[in-house]
């Protein structure tokens, strides 16, 4: 069965354009694309064909379909030809059953899905590997692209250097200086990319990136460009996978440049188009306070939305005040009745701070989103039967400043961490560290 996907206006003018093609926005409306499948050509195999042909090639060895993105390729990407992917068998990742954290909070079945566990340390892969695998089809259909940018806060541009250099592609990364961690600068540096540090915030960076991709032939690698959604949306299609084709109840996700947002319920759509879901779980998008156009929207029952400037965050990767995919953020959760919370520094340290202490170590974007969860608990929204996924963006580990500070008590907005966690020095003496031992075993267990 041949299959085919095209580039179409969200808002719905007329025509299509080739996904291996330069498109980044409708010509006649200047709107966003999407990319839409040939559903009825999907349709030709049944909901449990697919389930498992699916099954059978999820983890496997043959390339590339061991990959989380590439086992549902004919669902992503069918333009690209298997010798043209680029992959580092992204996708996969764990369902962690946040038990004990869950328990706390009242609730029976808390998931948080570790897509940070990838190769560079966040869901960024899902979607890299198809814009980059894209890129490499085109170079080999003869198309002259010189190189591949972006605009970041740290994880797109890690994402963009790894990917480019496995295909041997120039990556050009526009970075907000000083305003991202040390390991998130230190990814595209180590892969080869040309970083460019601006004296700006990432909406400033993503208006230079969209200038430059225009005028020079340089391909955009930003969520604006529907391809990364198409990896993406496999998070939603790999959660039902592993509920054995279950959906869960709500799904919290942190929102910034909330192509996420919209990936998610483009995944959960498909499986109900395609009859592998009847549902859709609500989608709950977390945004820091201190960047939060689309909660501020949402307050206003959405009757209009406004760029923000956005202020620094700890969650620096959703620092964002005029997010570029809101448009579908909103479609995504008016479809699902969904929820928008938001959550202060003190909160979203706290709530990743908590999780920890179940065995967790959080990102501060994952951070975010776990408080969002603990408000809808405290609000009765979501309720101790509810099965509910929080999406792990990124790796704890690319954030040692604040995972560190937060314990020193030094960490910038948050003046009285509530589980900081220090160091007893003591003496070299065995007399006094067993006193040290006795009192903690008489201490009650967190």
């Amino acid at each position: 069965m041949a299959y085919r996907a095209a580039f179409r206006c969200i808002a719905g003018c007329p025509g299509e354009h080739p996904v291996n093609q330069p498109y980044y926005r409708c010509a006649r409306c200047g709107g966003l694309l999407e990319v839409a499948h040939d559903l009825d050509a999907l349709k030709a195999q049944s909901p449990a064909a697919w389930k498992k042909l699916f099954a059978e090639r999820f983890m496997s060895t043959r390339w590339p379909y061991g990959s989380g993105v590439w086992g549902k390729k004919e669902w992503v990407a069918p333009h690209v030809d298997d010798e043209n992917v680029v992959s580092m068998f992204e996708g996969g990742t764990n369902l962690f059953w946040a038990e004990r954290y869950g328990r706390k909070l009242g609730l029976r079945e808390l998931w948080i899905k570790l897509c940070g566990n990838s190769h560079t340390g966040s869901f960024k892969d899902l979607g890299m590997t198809v814009l980059v695998s894209t890129v490499k089809q085109m170079m080999a259909e003869g198309r002259d692209i010189s190189a591949i940018a972006c605009a970041s806060t740290g994880d797109t541009s890690a994402a963009l250097s790894a990917y480019a250099a496995a295909a041997g592609i120039r990556s050009i990364v526009i970075l907000p200086r000083g305003k991202i961690s040390t390991a998130q600068l230190v990814q595209p540096l180590s892969n080869g990319a040309a970083v460019l540090a601006v004296d700006t915030d990432f909406d400033g960076c993503m208006r230079l990136v969209s200038e430059i991709t225009e005028r020079e032939g340089v391909y955009l690698a930003n969520s604006m460009n529907s391809l990364r959604l198409e990896g993406q949306k496999t998070v939603a299609i790999e959660i039902a996978q592993q509920f054995d084709w279950d959906v869960p109840d709500w799904v919290v996700i942190p929102g910034g440049n909330l192509g996420n947002v919209s990936a998610l319920w483009a995944g959960f759509k498909m499986m109900m188009d395609l009859g592998l879901a009847d549902r859709a779980p609500r989608i709950c998008v977390a945004q820091s306070s201190r960047a939060n156009p689309l909660y501020q929207s949402y307050q206003r029952g959405f009757e209009r939305f406004e760029a923000v400037q956005a202020e620094k965050t700890h969650a620096s990767a959703i620092q964002i005040g005029n997010p570029v995919s809101y448009t579908k953020a909103i479609r995504a959760l008016e479809a699902t009745g969904g929820r928008v919370e938001q959550a202060s520094e003190a909160e979203l340290a706290d709530a990743a701070a908590r999780a920890d202490r179940a065995g967790m170590f959080s990102c501060p974007h994952t951070g975010v989103a776990l408080a969002a969860l603990e408000k809808l608990v405290a609000d009765d929204t979501i309720r101790a039967g509810d099965r509910v996924v929080v999406i792990s963006t990124a790796s704890g580990l690319k954030f040692p400043e604040f995972k560190t500070q937060y314990h020193e008590r030094t960490l910038e907005r948050v003046p009285a961490p509530a589980h900081a966690n220090s160091p007893i020095d003591l003496p070299n003496d065995v007399g006094t560290v067993r006193d040290a031992v006795r009192r903690i075993l008489d201490m009650p267990l967190d």
